[in-house]
């Protein structure tokens, strides 16, 4: 068995214009004070790196990696979300994802797909420059405005819809081959890949590429009322990244898994901070000890109720009190015997 590593935290729900969370240098002396020895790093935010120079200098990345170093923190993993989200676009949400892309793209959609791809693609680079193993990402939607059969769905509307999904991103996943980094897909609603289910379709329409991989989060999964810890049973293998973020699913006669259109705190399933909520930690970090993960344990803050700095500082010792230091003995060891042949097959009763 392998350690998870952590605690770590993703950056992105922290940074604002204000000190200490407005530049990279300052933000990090924050977390390291909390505790944390990770940092996922939203690539998008130019206050945290600069992209395109990090796909072009391995000096850049080198002296990035070194800052972060000079605080005790590593960089876990680079997020792509805001840009794989816009590789695949439904036009019903053109003008709604535009605020992911730079102002001179809105309006252009062609345009904004293909500066996505290649934002993805330099993510590539830079992260293998950063020595990283995988990349936090989204796959897009195509179909959300369809994920309940009502009106009917037209037969074979499904599978065009996921074909064509695997044309945009098979030639990013090779590209993530040549580097050497998987693409951890975060399973979420509003993505084409929110559930096991249509993550398995993906990946068969991609020929299960080796790089199209799994960001676990529970919380998703505790709003969608699916079996977080069965799923790591059966992912385990393509779970290449993990957020920490706990959730609530409390329905009552005014609503349920919809939400009724309502504010976060008036929702049924609701995100809160660790410990607040009803995701089984120690049972989930038990599981990944077992298959083997040895990524980073990375919080995710999102709290309809809790302040962020509270909630980050209280992150820090739950993960930190969750990770299992596996052993290499086991418990029954002290009754136990030397190897003996002999005491073998007299204990079996077959002939030595």
């Amino acid at each position: 068995m392998k350690e998870i590593r952590g605690p770590a935290i993703f950056l992105a729900q922290f940074l604002r214009d204000e000190p200490p969370y407005d530049r990279l240098d300052t933000i990090a002396d924050w977390v390291a004070s909390l505790g944390y020895k990770g940092i996922q790093v939203p690539s998008n935010d130019a206050r945290c790196i600069d992209l395109d120079l990090a796909a072009e200098s391995q000096d850049y990345c080198d002296e990035l990696a070194g800052r972060c170093a000079e605080r005790g923190l590593a960089i876990t993993e680079l997020s792509t979300h805001l840009q794989g989200q816009l590789v695949a676009v439904h036009p019903a949400y053109d003008e709604l994802f535009d605020a992911f892309a730079p102002a001179e793209l809105h309006g252009k959609p062609a345009e904004r797909q293909a500066w996505a791809v290649e934002q993805m693609e330099k993510a590539a680079i830079a992260s293998r420059r950063l020595g990283l193993k995988a990349c936090a990402s989204f796959s897009g939607a195509l179909m959300w405005h369809l994920v309940y059969p009502w009106p009917q769905r037209p037969a074979g509307l499904v599978e065009a819809g996921f074909a064509e999904l695997a044309k945009r991103w098979r030639p990013i996943l090779d590209v993530y081959e040549d580097n050497g980094i998987d693409v951890a897909f975060e399973i979420h609603p509003g993505e084409d890949l929110h559930d096991g289910a249509s993550f398995e379709t993906f990946l068969e329409a991609v020929d299960f590429h080796p790089r199209a991989n799994i960001l676990y989060d529970p919380s998703h999964f505790v709003l969608q009322q699916l079996d977080y810890l069965g799923f790591i049973d059966r992912y385990h293998e393509r779970i290449k990244a993990f957020h920490v973020k706990d959730a609530e699913f409390r329905p009552d006669a005014r609503t349920g898994v919809y939400g009724g259109y309502r504010d976060w705190a008036e929702r049924a399933g609701r995100f809160r901070s660790l410990g607040d909520g009803q995701v089984d930690f120690r049972q989930i970090f038990s599981k990944l000890t077992h298959y083997g993960f040895d990524g980073w344990a990375v919080l995710e803050w999102e709290c309809c109720f809790k302040h962020p700095e509270q909630g980050a500082a209280e992150g820090a010792p739950f993960i930190a009190d969750h990770i299992i230091r596996p052993t290499p003995y086991a418990f029954d060891d002290f009754a136990g015997g030397s190897e003996d042949e002999g005491k073998i097959a007299r204990a079996l009763g077959i002939e030595n």
